[in-house]
């Protein structure tokens, strides 16, 4: 019986002209992420190369996850004006950071307003989190942590916000609505992506308190991430295994729920939970050491089956909400963009395939995420108005790129997909 995986020898050595087209993707890759450097960090994406207008003009910010995310996925790079870029995305956001602990979801770039809230004036959470791992992984690549040392106050600040949404002390936060990175999307309560982010942000957080000096306080991060951890676990990965003495669930007791599963689900509430597997929720979990590989593997094989990384790697969630379906809503269609593989709703995003071609390679198939990573330069090589575009998101079923061109997390996700998996030459790879 064929495999849904592969066999080595399906999967020859990369021709010299696929080698090529990583090469020519990198350099092209690190050209956008130039394009995205401002005084103040960071843009989503290239401020020269893209029409805004209407709700778009919030493109025209230094973001916080955007940020963030490709100031980590550069830190390898020895250009200094990228360098430079990273410390400034994190002084210009704790900058502005409100009273209460909150650090903005985007600057304007124009006229230095903060935004801390997304659509329909919900708090951004993932912002605060994604600025805290940026910032110690940043210090900890440079052996340097002035970064962290000038803004420790305000860091605490944002640590004490974010842990004020554990509203009921159960070691999870509960998140608003739509109030993530899927900011036109109806999780909440207990979500996985976020979830994730709260265990990486302690665990972070702590080890940076031990850098400056305050080794008590870190012990007590160290105690909470390891409870979380707990939780986390027994939340989104459902099964019927019992503990030892413990018999065996009858069917009468599964029947009517997930069973064993395959994957860590989407989002659970006390009312409710959702079946759909959140794809860079659980890339992101098994990337951060919270899934074991094992674990790991079987969410492999169910998303490769499904076919995830058709067209291109990666739709962010399967299987998309369609009209009709108890998980939908009336504001899926504004801007028309989460339509059924659109945007969150199963749309295809360069940064998550990124995520998927390193799962693969540390889950111990380097020649599988070197073809995936081919799959993924080709993903980037199109764009509406001239190749390499690196687009912000693609359409789940044509591939088709319908996002912003010259987006910064999506060609800095691809520059580390390459470093990781060592897929450009040495020369290549310091030619910048």
């Amino acid at each position: 019986m064929p495999s849904i995986l592969f066999r080595p020898e399906d999967y020859r050595a990369l021709s010299q002209e696929e080698r090529e087209l990583l090469s020519e993707g990198y350099l092209q890759a690190i050209s956008v992420v130039r394009k995205n450097i401002t005084p103040k960090g960071f843009s989503a994406c290239s401020l020269k190369d893209n029409t805004v207008y209407g709700t778009d003009e919030n493109y025209r910010s230094v973001w916080a996850r955007d940020g963030a995310l490709t100031a980590l996925w550069t830190l390898d790079l020895e250009d200094e004006d990228i360098r430079q870029a990273q410390i400034d995305t994190f002084d210009t956001l704790l900058s502005l950071q409100a009273p209460n602990g909150q650090i903005p979801a985007n600057v304007r770039i124009d006229s230095d307003v903060a935004e801390y809230a997304g659509v329909g004036g919900i708090a951004s959470i993932d912002s605060v989190m994604w600025i805290i791992i940026g910032l110690v992984h940043i210090c900890e690549a440079r052996n340097d942590w002035s970064l962290a040392e000038r803004h420790a106050e305000k860091l605490q600040k944002a640590m004490d916000w974010l842990a004020a949404h554990d509203s009921n002390n159960c070691g999870l936060l509960e998140i608003p609505e739509a109030s993530d990175w899927a900011d036109l999307f109806g999780f909440s309560y207990h979500v996985l992506y976020d979830e994730v982010l709260w265990y990486r942000s302690i665990d972070c957080y702590s080890r940076l308190l031990d850098r400056l000096g305050k080794g008590e306080q870190a012990e007590e991060y160290r105690k909470q991430a390891v409870f979380v951890r707990e939780k986390f676990l027994r939340t989104f990965w459902p099964t019927t295994v019992r503990g030892e003495g413990n018999p065996a669930l009858s069917f009468t007791d599964t029947q009517y729920s997930l069973g064993d599963a395959r994957y860590l689900v989407a989002q659970v509430s006390p009312f409710s939970f959702s079946w759909r597997c959140d794809v860079c929720g659980n890339l992101l979990a098994f990337l951060t050491g919270l899934l074991a590989p094992e674990h790991a593997m079987m969410t492999f094989r169910f998303l490769w089956g499904c076919g995830v990384n058709d067209p291109g790697p990666v739709k962010n969630l399967y299987p998309p909400v369609q009209a009709g379906d108890p998980e939908w809503r009336s504001y899926y269609t504004v801007n028309l963009l989460n339509l059924p593989n659109h945007y969150h709703n199963g749309g295809l995003w360069p940064f998550i395939g990124s995520m998927w071609v390193r799962f693969i390679h540390r889950l111990g198939m380097p020649e599988l995420a070197q073809w995936e990573l081919v799959k993924l330069a080709r993903t980037c090589q199109l764009g509406m108005s001239r190749p390499w575009e690196f687009n912000e998101w693609h359409h789940g079923v044509t591939g088709r790129p319908m996002g912003k061109a010259y987006q910064a997390w999506s060609a800095a996700g691809f520059i580390r997909a390459c470093h990781d998996l060592e897929a450009v030459p040495s020369s290549v790879s310091h030619a910048i």
